[in-house]
C-alpha cells in the first residue's frame, strides 16, 4: 500500500470510528457525559472535546503546507483553541457538528496530498511556542496515531459507563489484497 493510499485509509477509519464513538456517547445523558472518570481529560465528553482540540489545532498547522490545500480552507471559520483543554462546545451534540466538520476536512485533505507533498518539511509553532520543522509524512500520522491513543480511552470510559462502541479496529475496513 502507497502512503497516499495509507492517509486515506486512516481517514475513513477516522470517519468511521468517530461516527460509532459519538454514535455510542451520545446514548448516555449529558451528566454522564460530564462525569469525571479519572481520565487524562476528564470525562468522556472532555477526551472527545480534546480530540477537536488537536484536530484543528494540527490542522491549522498543516495549512500553513507549501501546498496550500484547499480542504483545510473551512477551518477559517473555526476558533483556534489555546488549551489542550479548552471546551469546544457546550455539549456531545455541539461537539458532534465539530467532529463532523473535522472529518470532513481531514477525508478532504487525504484526497488531495499527492506523494510529492508528504516529504516536504513543515514548520510550525507548538502551543508554548517551540519552533519544530517535520516531515509531513511524520506529522499525519502523528495526527491518527493521537486519535486512536485518546479513542482507546474513550471507549474505555464508556464500557466503564455500561456502553459498547462495538467494532473499534482498524482491520474491518483494511480491503482484502487480490
Amino acid at each position: 500500500m502507497q502512503r497516499v493510499d495509507h492517509i486515506r485509509l486512516m481517514a475513513r477509519y477516522n470517519s468511521w470510528m468517530n461516527e460509532r464513538l459519538y454514535a455510542a456517547a451520545s446514548s448516555l445523558p449529558d451528566e454522564a457525559l460530564s462525569a469525571e472518570r479519572g481520565a487524562f481529560f476528564g470525562s468522556i465528553l472532555g477526551t472527545l472535546n480534546h480530540l477537536v482540540v488537536a484536530d484543528r489545532i494540527w490542522l491549522g498547522r498543516y495549512a500553513a503546507h507549501p501546498a496550500k490545500f484547499p480542504a483545510l480552507q473551512a477551518l477559517a471559520i473555526l476558533e483556534k483553541p489555546t488549551r489542550l483543554d479548552q471546551p469546544m462546545a457546550a455539549d456531545i451534540r455541539e461537539l458532534a457538528v465539530l467532529r463532523k466538520l473535522l472529518d470532513s476536512c481531514i477525508e478532504a485533505l487525504a484526497a488531495e496530498i499527492d506523494e510529492e507533498h508528504l516529504d516536504q518539511p513543515l514548520s510550525y509553532s507548538n502551543m508554548k511556542g517551540v519552533a519544530a520543522q517535520k516531515h509531513f509524512f511524520a506529522l499525519l500520522m502523528h495526527l491518527f496515531n493521537h486519535q486512536t491513543h485518546h479513542r482507546g480511552q474513550a471507549t474505555t470510559l464508556l464500557a466503564q459507563a455500561g456502553v459498547d462502541a462495538g467494532v473499534t479496529d482498524l482491520l474491518a475496513l483494511i480491503p482484502e489484497a487480490l
